[in-house]
């Protein structure tokens, strides 16, 4: 029993060995470092990791429709495949979303979608258990999100922005 203890104990200070020596003495470990740790203070929180903070029905919203600005509702310009509208209560502004069917759809410049969206607009009609997603100009921006279930989208809050968000 003792020899199993002490291996165990062995085996736990060699995979802690490369962590120790990744901060310095008396520096917070990266959260990146603490995957065991995250895994805890999620579920004391609430939500495991990687499970959806909401389950949202999806319009779609285009430049060039009746009543679209080129800018959103805090002074930025809207984004192509980036811009979300929100409610602003359960869902506030600045806040950056992580939408996982969106991941791999074509973006104007031709690149993917990473599936991140930036909570950066509001709309009269979006209500709690709606996000508006600006696609681009013209009705035929909306294409590639046509394929998907809008009716129930994978929407998981990912942290907030300051300023304008990213282009």
């Amino acid at each position: 029993m003792k020899g199993c203890i002490a291996g165990l104990a062995a085996w736990v200070f060699a995979l802690a060995a490369p962590l120790a020596n990744a901060n310095p003495v008396g520096a917070l470990p990266s959260p990146a470092l603490d995957p065991l740790g995250d895994l805890i203070t999620a579920t004391l929180m609430g939500s495991l990791p990687g499970s959806a903070d909401y389950y949202l029905k999806a319009t779609l919203y285009h430049a060039g429709e009746r009543g679209i600005r080129a800018l959103d509702s805090l002074g930025c310009r809207v984004v192509a495949m980036r811009t979300a509208a929100v409610d602003g209560v359960k869902i506030p502004r600045r806040t950056i979303l992580f939408i996982k069917e969106t991941v791999g759809l074509p973006m104007p410049d031709g690149s993917k979608h990473n599936g991140f969206w930036y909570a950066s607009d509001v709309g009269a009609s979006i209500r709690a258990g709606r996000i508006d997603l600006f696609t681009g100009r013209g009705a035929a921006s909306m294409g590639p999100l046509m394929a998907l279930n809008l009716s129930q989208l994978t929407v998981m809050r990912e942290g907030a922005f300051a300023g304008c968000p990213p282009a």
